[in-house]
């Protein structure tokens, strides 16, 4: 007799089941959440998609589009905000997705406060490779990138703070490093075409010079234009000097293009990269060394990196991370989106403990499991 293979729901508990076996405890976070706090985290594209409603005093709130930021809040309003601590979930989410229902399953991983944030990223990467193949038995891709190594490269050529920000919000998107490297390899702007305020606020003290644009705004009535508040002007203005002011020798802008070209298997790619920061005299010893640990822990879980592609040029399409990002694919073509997908978030972390008044450091790395996609890869539904 022929056994009944398990469905859909079946798997996603037997997904359960693994992360708790793994140690990480089940969370149950609100559906509702304050509005205002993930617009803050989660970058406008996301932003966009969200279902919202409000309280009875007036305070916004949204479903929540996934479970990373209110399990982070969790943790962090708890009694453990400052102890290692490891969580794993499984609900509904709230999206708008054009022609898709709004409303979703989604299941993950957030394993916070861990100082070995090499090994706790081997940890979730091997994690998310052992629950993705409780779906399919069918080839998986594993693509993988490190945003710290980007982050590492713009410090290391000594860009003015209004560059690297500027730089580091076009890596997380598409469409604008390109134009700007272009930009930077440009002579810095001179004569007439500096003229006016641009060029008054250029070098000023960058408190006096927010006060003033913000002051300006409000002498001439204007609190807020296409939904930014005259501080969001102000913080445009000054950024707009200080990225009219020096730029980037081409030969250094070429640097920056090779190292975005580097894809390979993990292990390749840190040694091209090493050999283009040392050809370059660039020092990115701290971030190659990182992915050259994370490297060996994976492949001591059993991870085959050689099938593995590592990118460079690799992110995703928030802001908050900081180091290790990746995404587990379909190589059969039945799903042409990640199966499963997450990183190292450090900056939300860091956004939120602010938020909250909190003066400590939580490293956090986790993924989520897109457990509808993964039902189709291995077909089930």
């Amino acid at each position: 007799m022929t056994a009944t293979p398990p469905d859909a729901r079946d798997l996603d508990q037997s997904l359960a089941a693994l992360l708790a076996g793994a140690g990480f405890a089940r969370s149950e976070p609100p559906l509702l959440i304050a509005a205002d706090l993930v617009r803050d985290l989660v970058g406008e594209a996301l932003a966009r998609r969200l279902y919202l409603t409000g309280d009875g005093d007036g305070a916004e709130l949204c479903l929540r589009p996934d479970y990373t930021i209110p399990v982070v809040q969790m943790h962090l309003e708890g009694a453990r905000a400052r102890e290692a601590a490891a969580y794993s979930y499984l609900g509904p989410v709230f999206r708008q997705r054009p022609g898709l229902p709004g409303e979703f399953r989604q299941a993950g991983i957030e394993l916070l406060g861990r100082a070995d944030r090499e090994a706790a990223d081997a940890e979730v990467v091997s994690l998310a490779l052992k629950g993705a193949r409780l779906y399919t038995s069918g080839p998986l891709t594993l693509a993988m990138g490190d945003v710290g190594i980007f982050l590492g490269l713009i410090d290391a050529l000594g860009l003015s703070p209004a560059w690297r920000r500027r730089l580091a919000k076009d890596f997380r998107r598409s469409g604008g490093l390109a134009q700007d490297l272009r930009r930077l390899a440009e002579p810095p702007a001179t004569g007439p075409s500096r003229a006016g305020l641009l060029a008054a606020l250029e070098g000023s003290d960058p408190k006096a010079a927010r006060e003033l644009v913000t002051d300006l705004l409000s002498i001439a009535g204007i609190t807020t234009v296409g939904g930014r508040s005259a501080s969001d002007i102000a913080e445009r203005f000054l950024e707009q000097a200080a990225l009219g002011s020096g730029g980037l020798s081409p030969d250094k802008v070429a640097v920056v293009e090779k190292v975005l070209a580097v894809e390979a298997d993990p292990m390749s790619a840190e040694r091209d990269l090493r050999a283009i920061a040392a050809a370059a005299g660039l020092d990115l010893s701290g971030p190659l060394d990182r992915l050259a640990r994370r490297n060996a822990l994976l492949a001591e879980a059993g991870v085959d990196l050689t099938n593995a592609r590592f990118s460079t040029s690799f992110g995703r399409d928030v802001d908050y991370y900081t180091g290790l990002v990746f995404e587990i694919g379909d190589a059969s073509g039945k799903v042409d989106k990640q199966l499963v997908g997450g990183g190292r978030y450090d900056r939300l972390t860091d956004m939120m403990t602010a938020k909250l008044g909190l003066d400590i450091k939580v490293p956090a790395v986790g993924c989520a499991f897109w457990v509808e996609r993964l039902a189709l890869a291995g077909g089930r539904s």
